[in-house]
C-alpha cells in the first residue's frame, strides 16, 4: 500500500515544492527582527488575549497596527509555541508561500494535465516578489494563500456543485479582508464571473446560491471590524493608521481609496517619503537605474556605525560622523563603510558601480529592502508594470501570461460552436483572465502602494503562463494532413508566431531588467530572444525537446536568478524585494533599531510608571518593544501623525505618573495639531536627561529649551543588525530623552 502511494506521487511536484521550502525559507535564522513593526505587535499579542484579538502594537495595548491581525494571529501563534525570534515570526509566511506552490498545481491541474500544474507551481515559485514576500512577516504571502484557498473551493464547489462550498469560498474572501483588507476584494470580479459562467445548475438556483455566498461574504467580512469598532473605545486600542479610531474608516480610507487616489491623511509625520501621489516618471534617477532594493550613497566618514542621516559632529573611534542631515528617504548603510545621506530620494545605480555602496555583511539581514525602494512604482499607465521598479520583481513572465490569455481562449475553443459556447478550459482562462486583468489594472494607476504588493499578480501569470503553455502543444499536435473538416489547420502555425513573440518579448523584456546590473548576459538575452524566436517559427519535429529545453531554460534563468537574491543573502525585508544590489549591502530596518544606553537607563529608573517612554511613531517604538518586552507608547501610530489622544489626556498620563520619559529622535514630527502641542510641551517642561557619557547638553537662551546630541549610543537591532532607525532613535544616531515626571 505504502509503495503504491508512494508510486503515485508526482516527483516533479516534489522536486519543485522542495525547490521553494528552499528558497523561501533558508536563511531565515538570520532573519533578524524583520519588519519590526510587526515584530513589536507580535511580541505585545504573547502577552494577552486583548492584545492577541486587536492585534495591539505595544504590551499596553494603547494602539494597533495598520491592519487586521487575522495573518499576524498566526504568527503570534508561532512565536507563542517557539518563542519570539526572526524565524519564528517569518515561518507562517514561508509555509503560506509552499502552499500557495502546491494549490497552483492543484488548480491546474484537473482541466490542463500534470505539466500544467507543474509549469504553474514553478513559475509561481521563482517570481521574485513571491520569494521576497515569503520571508518575511508582512501579509502578503498568507493573503495570497487565503485567496489561493477562496478560488480552490470555487472550483471544487463548480465541480461538486455544492451550495455550502460556494458559500465557503465568498466566506475565505471575508477572512482574506481581515488580513488586508480591500485588496483581498481585488479578485472578486473574477470569482462572480466564474461561479456564473462555470456553475450547470438552474439559473434560479444559481442566483439564490450567490445570494448565500455574498451572505457569507458579508458576515465574514464585517464581524471582526463590526465587533471591534462597537467595543468601548476606551477599553480597547486605537486604531492605527486611522483618523477615526474605527476600523472600517481604516478599510475605506488609508488601505482602500487612499491606495488608488493617493495618502491623503498620515501624511507630514516622520516618514517624507510617503503620500506623495507622484513617482518617478522612469526607472532612471540620477546616478543609475532605480532598480529595487538600491539605495547608493555617497560622502566621507570614518569607519563604523553608520551615519543613518543624523546631524552629527565630533570623531569618536568605531563610530560614522559628519553626516548629513536627510530630507526623503532614509539612507542605509552597514559598517566599516563611509557615508552621508542623500538628499530626497535615494538615487541607485549598477551593481558594482554603485557610488557609496558598502559591501559585506552588517549582522542579521532584517528590515527594509533598501531606502527609495519603498515607494519606487514607476510611472503611471499601462506599460507601468514592465517598468523596472514593478517589473524586476514581477514582470519577468508577464508576456507570457498573455501568451496564456490568447492562446488559452483560442487553443481551447470548441470550432464550429456560438462564440457564447465556452469549453470547460475557457471557463478557467476566465477565472485567471478575471484575476489579472483588475488586479494589472490597478497597479497600473494606483498612487499609493509598495512594490511588494504586487505578489497580488503572481499566481495569475503563473496560471495563464500554464494554461499558454497547454494551449500551444495542443495546437501544434493538430494534424495538418487531416480530412476532418472540424480541424482548424491553421492551428499549428498560429501557436508557433505565438509562441515565437513570447519568447522574444520575454526575453528582451528581461534584457532590459538585467541591463543595468550584466551587460553580458544583456547581449546573450537579445542573442537567445532572436535565435529562439526564429527556431520556433520553423515546424520542424526533429530536436524537439531540444527545443523546449533551451527554451524553458533560456526563459527562467535569470528570473529565477533574481528570486534567488533573498535566500542567498538571507534577506527578511521590511519592504521585501530581490535583485542584485542585496549582494552588495546588508539589510536595513525602517524601524527596530535600539539604543542600549537610552534603553538600559529608562528600564532602570522605569519605576511604577506604566510606560517605558512615550515617542511620535510606530518605527522608533518597535526595537524596544522587541527588546524589552515593555510598553512603548507610539503616539502617533506609524507614520506619527495618528489623533491618538488630546494634548490635555496626554498631561494627565504624565500626571498620573503613568508616563515619564518622552523620547525625541531629529526626524521626530507630526502633522496632528494635538500631537504638536504635546511635542511642545516636552521641549518647554521636560528635563533633558544625559543617559550617555558621550552627550553634551546645552541650554537655548531664547526659549530655555534644553537640547542634547549623542555622538555614540552603541545602536543595535533587536535581531542584532547593526544599523541607524529612521528616526534618529537608535544606533549611531542623535536621540533626545526627557524626563517629564517633574512638571508636577
Amino acid at each position: 500500500m505504502r509503495s503504491k502511494w508512494i508510486h503515485k506521487l508526482d516527483w516533479y511536484l516534489v522536486g519543485i515544492l522542495i525547490l521553494s521550502a528552499i528558497l523561501y525559507g533558508w536563511g531565515i535564522w538570520d532573519a533578524g527582527s524583520a519588519n519590526s513593526f510587526y515584530t513589536a505587535a507580535i511580541t505585545s499579542m504573547t502577552k494577552s488575549w486583548s492584545n492577541f484579538w486587536y492585534g495591539a502594537f505595544d504590551p499596553a495595548g494603547f494602539i494597533t497596527v495598520d491592519k487586521p491581525p487575522v495573518a499576524l494571529w498566526f504568527m503570534a501563534i508561532s512565536a507563542k509555541i517557539f518563542g519570539v525570534h526572526g524565524w519564528s515570526v517569518v515561518l507562517p509566511s514561508v509555509l503560506a508561500g509552499i502552499a500557495s506552490v502546491y494549490l497552483m498545481y492543484r488548480l491546474l491541474e484537473p482541466k490542463f494535465g500534470a505539466w500544467a500544474g507543474r509549469t504553474a507551481a514553478l513559475f509561481m515559485t521563482l517570481t521574485p516578489t513571491v520569494v521576497a514576500n515569503s520571508r518575511t512577516n508582512n501579509m502578503d504571502a498568507i493573503l495570497v494563500l487565503f485567496l489561493l484557498l477562496a478560488v480552490f473551493t470555487l472550483q471544487k464547489a463548480v465541480n461538486k456543485r455544492n451550495v455550502w462550498l460556494v458559500m465557503l469560498s465568498f466566506a475565505l474572501i471575508g477572512v482574506s479582508f481581515n488580513i488586508k483588507m480591500l485588496q483581498a476584494f481585488m479578485i472578486l470580479p473574477a470569482m462572480f464571473a466564474y461561479y456564473i459562467i462555470a456553475i450547470k445548475i438552474p439559473w434560479k438556483k444559481k442566483i439564490g446560491w450567490l445570494g448565500l455566498a455574498l451572505v457569507s461574504l458579508s458576515v465574514f467580512t464585517l464581524a471582526y471590524p463590526m465587533a471591534v469598532d462597537s467595543a468601548s473605545k476606551s477599553s480597547r486600542p486605537y486604531i492605527g493608521s486611522s483618523q477615526t479610531n474605527s476600523l472600517m474608516e481604516l478599510a475605506f480610507g488609508y488601505n482602500g481609496t487612499q491606495r488608488l487616489l493617493g495618502q491623503s491623511t498620515g501624511t507630514g509625520g516622520t516618514f517624507a517619503g510617503m503620500g506623495t501621489k507622484k513617482t518617478s516618471k522612469s526607472s532612471k534617477s540620477a546616478t543609475g537605474t532605480n532598480q529595487m532594493g538600491q539605495a547608493p550613497t555617497t560622502g566621507t566618514g570614518t569607519t563604523g556605525q553608520t551615519t543613518n542621516g543624523q546631524n552629527q559632529t565630533g570623531t569618536q573611534t568605531g563610530q560614522t560622523t559628519n553626516g548629513t542631515a536627510p530630507t526623503g528617504q532614509v539612507p542605509t548603510g552597514t559598517n566599516g563603510q563611509n557615508q552621508t545621506a542623500p538628499t530626497g530620494q535615494a538615487p541607485t545605480g549598477k551593481m558594482g558601480k554603485m557610488t557609496g555602496q558598502p559591501g559585506g555583511k552588517t549582522g542579521k539581514r532584517g528590515g527594509m529592502g533598501g531606502a527609495g525602494s519603498a515607494f519606487a512604482i514607476g510611472s503611471i499607465g499601462p506599460f507601468r508594470l514592465f517598468q523596472s521598479d514593478l517589473g524586476s520583481q514581477i514582470g519577468w513572465y508577464l508576456p507570457l501570461a498573455f501568451l496564456g490569455l490568447i492562446a488559452g481562449w483560442l487553443g481551447f475553443r470548441k470550432r464550429g460552436s456560438k462564440w457564447y459556447h465556452v469549453s470547460s478550459e475557457q471557463e478557467e482562462v476566465l477565472l485567471w483572465a478575471g484575476w489579472f486583468v483588475p488586479v494589472y489594472g490597478f497597479f497600473s494607476v494606483a498612487s499609493f502602494f509598495h512594490p511588494y504588493y504586487t505578489i497580488m499578480l503572481a499566481p495569475a501569470i503563473a496560471a495563464l503562463t500554464a494554461i499558454g503553455v497547454a494551449a500551444v502543444t495542443k495546437m501544434m499536435k493538430v494534424d495538418v494532413n487531416s480530412e476532418d473538416e472540424a480541424v482548424d489547420k491553421t492551428q499549428p502555425f498560429v501557436a508557433r508566431i505565438m509562441l515565437s513573440v513570447a519568447v522574444i518579448t520575454t526575453l528582451l523584456l528581461q534584457a532590459y531588467y538585467v541591463s543595468s546590473y550584466y551587460p553580458v548576459i544583456t547581449g546573450i538575452l537579445i542573442v537567445l530572444a532572436v535565435g529562439l524566436g526564429v527556431w520556433w517559427l520553423f515546424p520542424q519535429k526533429t530536436a524537439i525537446k531540444a527545443k523546449i529545453i533551451a527554451t524553458a531554460v533560456s526563459v527562467l534563468a535569470m528570473g529565477a536568478f533574481w528570486a534567488a537574491t533573498p535566500t542567498i543573502t538571507h534577506t527578511s525585508a521590511a519592504i521585501p524585494a530581490a535583485g542584485p544590489s542585496l549582494f552588495s549591502r546588508g539589510g536595513t530596518d525602517m524601524g527596530g533599531t535600539v539604543n542600549k544606553k537610552l534603553l538600559a537607563y529608562t528600564e532602570k529608573h522605569q519605576g511604577s510608571a506604566k510606560y517605558l517612554f512615550a515617542t511620535t511613531d510606530s518605527n522608533s517604538a518597535s526595537g524596544y518593544i522587541i527588546k524589552s518586552g515593555k510598553a512603548v507608547m507610539a503616539l502617533g501610530g506609524y507614520n506619527g501623525t495618528d489623533p491618538t489622544m488630546t494634548f490635555k489626556q496626554f498631561k494627565q498620563l504624565v500626571k498620573d505618573g503613568k508616563l515619564k520619559y518622552f523620547v525625541l529622535g531629529s526626524r521626530s514630527k507630526s502633522s496632528d495639531g494635538q500631537i504638536k502641542k504635546i511635542l511642545a510641551w516636552v521641549k518647554e517642561k521636560g528635563t533633558v536627561v544625559t543617559y550617555d557619557s558621550g552627550s553634551k547638553s546645552t541650554t537655548t537662551a531664547a526659549s530655555q529649551t534644553t537640547t542634547t546630541t549623542a555622538t555614540t549610543a552603541g545602536g543595535t537591532t533587536a535581531g542584532g543588525m547593526t544599523a541607524g532607525g529612521p528616526t534618529g532613535m537608535g544606533g549611531s544616531s542623535s536621540s533626545t530623552l526627557y524626563d517629564l515626571s517633574s512638571i508636577y
